[in-house]
């Protein structure tokens, strides 16, 4: 995925304000993880999806978590089903940041295709026309990868990073 040129990211300072705007009067989110777990940190999606399915969370019947992995269009029939107010899909984003750093996007922030060649279907595509079809609000949630190579473990830095996003979505339907 690639940031849109003239579109400014929010700063990075504090995630769990950023989420809160974002995910204000949400009562149905559908949290879509992507990316491929043999891709070492494009599997940064997945893993924030894991982490948030380990902690007791209270407001579950506010969040569903769907598993898109390389193939997140498979999902827009039960995701529509759903009905969500807020969509969140997790990725692993080329933003030129530092391995493991958080962005809050925006449809309109992100250009282009996916963040690497592991997606049958554009990211945002597949976003625009959920979109489309749900009036919902859309918020993309990218995490910097140091490497994607095959068949290597995520590495520190983004597996720290999905700790954090994962307790800063908690937090925030939580509370």
């Amino acid at each position: 995925m690639e940031l849109h040129p003239k579109r400014r990211r929010l700063p990075p300072a504090n995630l769990k304000a950023q989420l809160r705007i974002r995910l204000k009067g949400a009562s149905r989110v559908a949290l879509l993880a992507v990316g491929s777990d043999l891709r070492s940190d494009d599997a940064a999606g997945l893993l924030v999806a894991d982490y948030l399915k380990g902690l007791s969370c209270p407001s579950s019947s506010r969040l569903r978590i769907f598993l898109g992995q390389t193939a997140p269009e498979n999902l827009t029939g039960q995701i529509k089903k759903y009905k969500p107010t807020h969509l969140v899909a997790v990725d692993a984003a080329d933003l030129s940041l530092s391995p493991g750093k958080i962005s809050v996007l925006s449809l309109e922030d992100a250009v282009g295709g996916t963040s690497f060649c592991t997606h049958n279907l554009p990211l945002t595509i597949m976003l625009r026309y959920l979109a489309n079809s749900l009036s919902c609000e859309i918020v993309i949630l990218g995490i910097q990868p140091r490497s994607v190579e095959f068949n290597k473990p995520p590495s520190a830095a983004v597996d720290r990073a999905a700790k954090r996003l994962a307790s800063a979505i908690h937090s925030v339907l939580a509370g």
